[in-house]
């Protein structure tokens, strides 16, 4: 055993890196290998806690879950693909343990605390030498962001999952002191609904993000549902200090000029491509790495791992010159700033909106970095279905005439170019996919094949082949981007059994 490596368990506390202990940061810097779990969208919040300690060089290992519900076609139902997954992922790790390299596998908070740690401690601690380094826990990290202790004295102090059906949960709340229930998110309402009750809603606070730079407190009694993550938690603080009231834990960004100094900022304008973090080039990692400040569509913005030395400013996705604007203003000031885009940021994004509101001034400069765009994402997941002459064309007439759309479409069709099609719908657009369909068929076979992608690269992912004529509005929302083929495209059975759909280079005499 003595060749082999050593796993180590380290804890990153609720969130903030400077929390990470020094020895967890001495094991990372140190490590061979470097692993952690992420949802299917591939962002890792233990990475993101631990990227500082990180260094060039080490091996990473994603542990991806399959699923993130219990809603899965596995044979063996949710537990049998959680199982199975587990034992891939010791699998994995036993490989690089049993050639003498140390892994170590970080968890948020403590790694023994409610962690995914433990499936791996379970079934590779009997077989290689394995260390575990506590860390804080994410309700050490609520009651300081309170302000507020959480039992005293002879106080008895309950922690509890939020899964817990209503009735139990309701029971164990009246019977103790103080209590910390964790894991709401989709829970919510029942754990609000448990605290009622138990006549304790009035005592409760919420806690979300503890001492990363979006936390936020709040009653529980006040917190919306619908906006309600799973890293926060609910706290029943103990009444030997019911009359101590909460600080303001929220986070005020300070308006302080970027490194360059007054008059030395930038905008660089960068593409996440679709999905997850295994789709962001280095050189838009590194941007967003220097930026002082990120500007952004809500969505996409949550996108990038959050950073306490920079200042995010979301927006909603319908304000793209005043979001160009305030970027601008942002370097005027001084400050590195990135507009995140998803995809390509030169494909229906801000690139072009930024440069348009830069050009009236041209007083600072502005670069663009590429992105892997969501026509190359659902090609790549079929097969080459844009391998010869393609066009690019959005369905949105939110910015141009319907009857413009309709033009390029028959025409795109009539020169027998593939197609990709953005933007096809939204909630209250629901009937231009029937209407280009309608077009595209005036020049095209009703067997073409039309390729439907859903939220590729995301936790919803879905690809599925239908003919031009069938192609149904029903079928598609706003998060689906259309591929329709041309008049060579071709549907073959992969040697996997799955469609294979390409359009070949030569193109008919």
């Amino acid at each position: 055993m003595s060749s082999n490596g050593t796993l180590y368990g380290v804890g990153l506390g609720p969130g903030d890196p400077e929390l990470v202990t020094v020895k967890a940061a001495r094991l990372i810097e140190r490590a061979e290998v470097i692993a952690y779990h992420s949802a299917r969208h591939g962002r890792s919040i233990a990475r993101s806690i631990a990227e500082p300690y990180l260094r060039p060089g080490q091996i990473e290992e994603a542990l991806v879950y399959p699923v993130t519900t219990e809603t899965t076609d596995h044979p063996g139902g949710y537990q049998g693909a959680i199982d199975e997954f587990y034992e891939d992922c010791a699998a994995r790790l036993a490989a690089h343990l049993s050639a003498g390299r140390d892994v170590v596998l970080l968890a948020e908070g403590d790694p023994l605390f409610y962690g995914s740690y433990m499936h791996m401690h379970k079934r590779l601690s009997g077989r290689f030498r394995a260390e575990v380094i506590p860390g804080i826990t994410s309700i050490s990290g609520a009651s300081a962001a309170l302000g507020r202790p959480l039992a005293e004295r002879d106080e008895t102090f309950t922690v509890l999952p939020g899964t817990l059906p209503p009735d139990v949960l309701a029971e164990r709340l009246a019977a103790t002191d103080a209590a910390a229930v964790l894991k709401l998110g989709r829970t919510f309402d029942g754990v609000r609904e448990a605290f009622e009750k138990a006549g304790r809603l009035d005592e409760a606070w919420y806690v979300e993000r503890a001492t990363t730079d979006r936390q936020r407190h709040l009653p529980l009694a006040d917190v919306d549902p619908d906006t309600v993550p799973y890293f926060s938690l609910a706290l029943l603080p103990g009444p030997a200090n019911a009359a101590v009231r909460p600080g303001d834990g929220r986070f005020r960004a300070e308006s302080t000029p970027g490194a360059g100094g007054a008059g030395g900022g930038e905008v660089v304008v960068v593409g996440l491509g679709p999905g997850g973090r295994e789709w962001v080039t280095p050189e838009v990692q590194a941007a967003l790495a220097e930026a002082d400040d990120l500007v952004g569509y809500t969505t996409y913005l949550a996108r990038v791992p959050d950073n306490p030395r920079q200042r995010k400013h979301a927006s909603d996705n319908r304000v793209e010159a005043e979001r160009a604007e305030f970027a601008l203003e942002l370097a005027r000031r001084g400050s590195k700033v990135a507009v995140v885009s998803s995809g390509d940021p030169g494909v229906f994004a801000m690139a072009s909106a930024v440069l348009e509101v830069a050009a009236e001034r041209s007083d600072v400069p502005v670069r663009v970095l590429p992105g892997m765009t969501a026509a190359q994402a659902v090609a790549s997941r079929v097969g080459a279905p844009l391998g010869h002459d393609f066009c690019v064309l959005s369905l949105s007439d939110r910015l141009k005439p319907w009857e413009v759309i309709v033009e390029r479409l028959r025409a795109a069709a009539a020169a027998d170019l593939a197609m990709a099609i953005y933007n096809p719908a939204s909630r209250s657009r629901t009937w231009q996919v029937a209407a280009a369909r309608d077009a595209v068929l005036e020049h095209r076979s009703p067997d073409t094949p039309v390729v439907i992608g859903r939220d590729v690269g995301g936790p919803e992912e879905s690809i599925r082949t239908v003919r031009l004529a069938d192609l149904d509005q029903s079928d598609v929302d706003m998060r689906c981007l259309l591929l329709i083929g041309s008049s060579t495209t071709r549907i073959t059975a992969g040697a996997d059994g799955r469609e294979v759909v390409f359009t070949p280079r030569r193109y008919p005499a």
